[in-house]
């Protein structure tokens, strides 16, 4: 009887360690998808990262504000389409540095990012403010998006 419960437990270690040991493993370099994307040695690329903040404008008329909304939204996706936003999205809550949302851009250069951030109808009316980042981040970043509307149901 113990022969077979150590004979089990040996067996469920060795097992436990392989699966472990699959999970490890390193995934085929591809110099292709590394290349396309703009990788460096690292996997990695310079983002720029731009902090919407509470604008200097507040608008009361609900309408109008989600006019600008809407607006906001359809440039987000404008410029997701034409590769330029990464990332995009709201923090869910407040905090003291009054920041609303962040978009990462595909863009190392700053000016390029707050050309394409000016676009915005919500940053233009004032409503949104904004700060600029450089940021260094994985350079495989760009292709979740691809994926994101196949686990949307509705778009905001």
């Amino acid at each position: 009887m113990k022969l077979k419960i150590y004979l089990s437990l040996t067996l469920l270690v060795a097992a436990l360690s392989f699966a472990q040991e699959k999970k490890t493993e390193k995934p085929k370099f591809n110099q292709e998808l590394a290349t396309s994307l703009g990788a460096d040695k690292y996997g990695m690329k310079p983002y720029t990262i731009v902090m919407l903040t509470t604008g200097t404008t507040k608008v009361d008329d609900k309408a109008k504000m989600g006019e600008l909304m809407k607006g906001h939204m359809a440039n987000i996706g404008k410029l997701a389409d034409e590769g330029k936003i990464v990332v995009a999205g709201p923090f869910l809550e407040k905090n003291k540095e009054n920041y609303r949302g962040m978009f990462i851009f595909n863009t190392k250069s700053k000016e390029e990012a707050e050309q394409w951030v000016k676009t915005d109808p919500a940053v233009q009316a004032g409503v949104f403010g904004y700060e600029i980042l450089p940021w260094y981040g994985s350079a495989a970043l760009p292709l979740y998006l691809k994926h994101h509307g196949e686990i949307s149901k509705e778009n905001p």
